[in-house]
């Protein structure tokens, strides 16, 4: 079996356990169409890669109440990110200024975004940084304060600080989920302050999410996803909140 339909299915088991809380193996075998032995070596896979808890016959995800570290998340639907991001680097002219939030999803905007000349990028996500330090004529500022060691970010005061005292051309910034009445979710309140002051820098604004966003519940809420002014995804999102960001005017862009 080739590595990418192994990796979709994990993926899918992933976003399965995301939105059902927990389930059986034979119960993920029954919906992915596969052998209940296949779905035990996936989540033998997933448990190792810190991604799925297994406990008493029934799986779920390792830390239901938080974000999951960088490095598992960066393995999670990696041609979606991939796909996201040359979507939106398709958005960004040569030249604009950019503030880029954290996370997995716009670390792979700034890989695709690596290939412009004479950008000039503001954000808080060391990821990013690294990714595009080879990007022609680039010019990159970093909030500054305590870094999160765990996602080599920076979030607090001083990021927030940082984003209110820039006006760029365009905002790129993620989150933790996105609610089914379109409500934009975060693990928690720092995320929650760093996302809103990405938002309000920019003059226009792209939220970027890959599948397993969306029905994903997290703790905090703040805005809607009709306050960007494009969203790039890579999943389907509710008809009900499709349908508000058509009336609303935004831009759907589906990879």
């Amino acid at each position: 079996m080739r590595q990418s339909e192994i990796s979709r299915r994990r993926d899918l088991i992933v976003n399965l356990l995301s939105s059902y809380g927990e389930l059986s193996a034979g119960s993920l075998a029954d919906m992915l169409k596969v052998t209940v032995q296949t779905v035990r070596a996936d989540l033998r896979a997933l448990d190792e890669g810190g991604l799925v808890r297994r406990r008493h016959g029934v799986a779920n995800l390792a830390t239901p109440t938080e974000n999951l570290s960088y490095q598992p998340r960066l393995a999670v639907s990696r041609a979606e990110k991939d796909r996201i991001g040359a979507a939106v680097a398709e958005l960004i002219p040569a030249g604009a200024s950019v503030a880029m939030g954290t996370g997995t999803t716009v670390e792979a905007c700034a890989r695709a975004l690596a290939r412009h000349e004479g950008l000039t990028v503001f954000t808080n996500n060391i990821h990013a940084v690294l990714a595009l330090r080879a990007a022609p004529g680039i010019s990159l500022s970093l909030a500054g304060g305590v870094v999160r060691l765990r996602d080599l970010d920076f979030v607090g005061a001083e990021s927030t600080e940082f984003f209110s005292r820039i006006k760029p051309d365009h905002a790129i910034y993620s989150l933790g989920g996105v609610a089914e009445n379109g409500q934009l979710l975060d693990f928690n309140m720092d995320e929650i302050r760093a996302r809103r002051a990405i938002h309000d820098c920019a003059r226009n604004r792209i939220i970027v999410i890959d599948h397993t966003k969306i029905g994903r519940l997290a703790h905090y809420s703040q805005g809607l996803l009709w306050d960007a002014e494009t969203i790039v995804c890579s999943g389907a999102l509710p008809e009900l909140t499709a349908e508000r960001l058509r009336a609303e005017g935004r831009s759907l862009i589906c990879v």
